[in-house]
C-alpha cells in the first residue's frame, strides 16, 4: 500500500537502469501511439505523458546510477517501469485536459492495465530473488503516484468533489508528516490489511472513470475507499504511538 514501510532482507546489486529505461520508452510511445490510433487521444496528452516518463527516468539515473552493477536492472524492476510509463499516459492526458475531461474505456482500461501489473512485479521479485530496497520503494512510489493520478482523473471527471483528492494525497501528506514527527517514520510490519487497502483504492477509483458510472455511485465508492484508507492510517499511526510508548 501506498504508506506501508519496506522490509527487504535480500539486496542484489540493481544493474544499469539505462538499456531497460530506453526499451520501456519505445513500448510506451508505441502504446500512446495506439491510443493516438484506435481510441482518438490528441497529440498533446501522449507527449505530456512520455515527458512525464522522461524526467522520471532521469530521477531513476541519478538514484541508481548509469553503468552500476554488472547484471541488469531486474524483470521485476522492467515491469514497474512499464507501470511508470503506463501511469505517466494517464498523468498525461490530465495535465492536457483530454481526454481526462471526459474519460472513456481507453483511460480506464490504460489504468487497469497498470494496476493488474502491480500483483506482477511483486510476484516476480520474490519468486526470482530480486528484491531489494530499490525496487520495494520504486513500486511504493509508482503506486501512490498512480492512486494520486486516478483521484484527479476522477475530480477532473465531474463525478466526484475536490474531496476525492484526499484519496491521492494522503500518503504524500503522512510522508510530511514524518518529517515534523520522527516517531511517524517508525517502520511497520507487512500487512494483507494495507494490501487490501490499496487494491481497494486503486479498483474503486477505476470504477468511478467508467462512462455508465454517475455521480451518485462514483461518490459513494469514493467515500468507502477514502473511509478504508483513513482508518488503516489511523491503525498504522496507533501501532507506532505504542511502539514509542513502549521504547520509552
Amino acid at each position: 500500500m501506498a504508506h506501508s514501510s519496506v522490509s527487504v532482507e535480500r539486496l542484489p546489486v540493481v544493474g544499469d537502469p539505462l538499456p531497460s529505461i530506453v526499451s520501456i520508452a519505445l513500448v510506451t510511445a508505441s502504446i500512446g501511439g495506439l491510443l493516438a490510433h484506435h481510441a482518438h487521444w490528441a497529440g498533446t496528452p501522449i507527449i505530456a505523458g512520455l515527458i512525464g516518463y522522461a524526467a522520471m527516468s532521469v530521477i531513476i539515473a541519478l538514484t541508481v546510477g548509469i553503468g552500476r552493477g554488472p547484471g541488469g536492472f531486474g524483470i521485476a524492476n522492467q515491469v514497474t517501469l512499464l507501470r511508470a510509463g503506463l501511469v505517466c499516459l494517464a498523468g498525461g492526458a490530465l495535465l492536457a485536459g483530454e481526454p481526462a475531461a471526459s474519460p472513456g474505456w481507453s483511460l480506464a482500461a490504460l489504468v487497469a492495465t497498470a494496476l493488474s501489473l502491480d500483483a506482477v512485479d511483486g510476484l516476480l521479485a520474490r519468486r526470482l530473488g530480486l528484491a531489494s530496497h530499490f525496487g520495494a520503494r520504486f513500486d511504493l512510489e509508482v503506486d501512490a503516484f498512480l492512486i494520486l493520478v486516478l483521484a484527479l482523473l476522477v475530480w477532473q471527471a465531474g463525478k466526484v468533489g475536490p474531496w476525492v483528492l484526499a484519496i491521492g494525497l494522503l500518503r504524500y501528506l503522512f510522508v510530511l508528516a514524518g518529517r515534523l514527527l520522527p516517531w511517524l517514520r517508525q517502520p511497520l510490519p507487512p500487512s494483507r490489511r494495507r494490501q487490501a487497502v490499496c487494491v481497494q483504492q486503486g479498483v474503486t477509483l477505476v470504477l468511478c472513470l467508467l462512462p455508465p458510472v454517475g455521480t451518485l455511485l462514483a461518490s459513494l465508492l469514493a467515500g468507502l475507499a477514502l473511509a478504508a484508507l483513513l482508518a488503516s492510517f489511523a491503525a498504522d499511526i496507533i501501532y507506532m504511538a505504542r511502539a514509542l510508548d513502549g521504547d520509552a
